[in-house]
């Protein structure tokens, strides 16, 4: 190990993924991710619906963090199947669904978790957000012909590059330290930019107080 550190072997003191075919690093990044506990997820996203920044951390029993589009932003929370939503009061009276919602009803819900019923339209594609097995296999996706690009650093990160379409299908980095994780994703098609962060770090989901919660009552704006 000496020697190849000394010969300036780029996978010396790694987990090997430098040395595997591209096909084998990305099935490794994705059966890691399956299988950690806990990942935070930031960064953006663009898609034919526009563009979102995320900033969420997930587990297997729901998630929590925020959304950004349209230059509004919002807070998500998922425990078990119990989807919450948070905005101040002007996003309730002008991004709350065609048409707003009322002045007095966007002072009552702004500021509070909203409990968005399972039923609702929006819940689906909200909690979605919130769910990481879902997210993840979204996102992580390389298109086209795989290669191997450069060994690096990400995020601190001594990592592996594995491209689709030499780049034009998305770039992956991958760690070789410990659990070959995914560190960065760069989406294909110019579609974002995502970092996998704090993988298998422990953080703490309870559903919102009595007091900083309230029941919309009715179906959510479709917004």
């Amino acid at each position: 190990m000496v020697l190849a550190g000394c010969s300036g072997d780029p996978d010396a003191n790694t987990n090997g993924e430098g040395k595997l075919e591209p096909a084998q690093i990305q099935k490794d990044a994705q059966k890691a991710a399956k299988a950690a506990s806990a990942v935070r997820l930031a960064g953006t996203v663009v898609s034919k619906d526009g563009t979102y920044r995320l900033d969420m951390r997930l587990k297997a029993s729901g998630g929590t963090g925020s959304v950004t589009t349209k230059g509004s932003t919002f807070r998500l929370l998922r425990v078990g199947d119990h989807l919450f939503l948070k905005a101040d009061a002007s996003w309730w009276k002008d991004k709350g669904g065609k048409g707003g919602t009322d002045t007095a009803a966007a002072k009552a819900l702004g500021g509070k978790y909203v409990r968005v019923p399972k039923g609702d339209a929006s819940y689906e594609q909200l909690s979605g957000f919130t769910d990481k097995d879902v997210l993840l296999d979204g996102v992580l996706t390389l298109h086209g012909s795989l290669g191997k690009g450069d060994h690096g650093e990400t995020e601190g990160i001594r990592t592996i590059e594995i491209k689709g379409d030499d780049g034009a299908g998305g770039i992956l980095d991958v760690s070789l330290e410990d659990t070959p994780v995914p560190i960065r994703l760069q989406r294909a098609g110019g579609a974002g930019t995502l970092t996998f962060t704090e993988w298998n770090k422990s953080f703490s989901l309870e559903e919102p107080a009595k007091g900083d919660m309230v029941d919309y009552g009715q179906q959510l704006p479709t917004s």
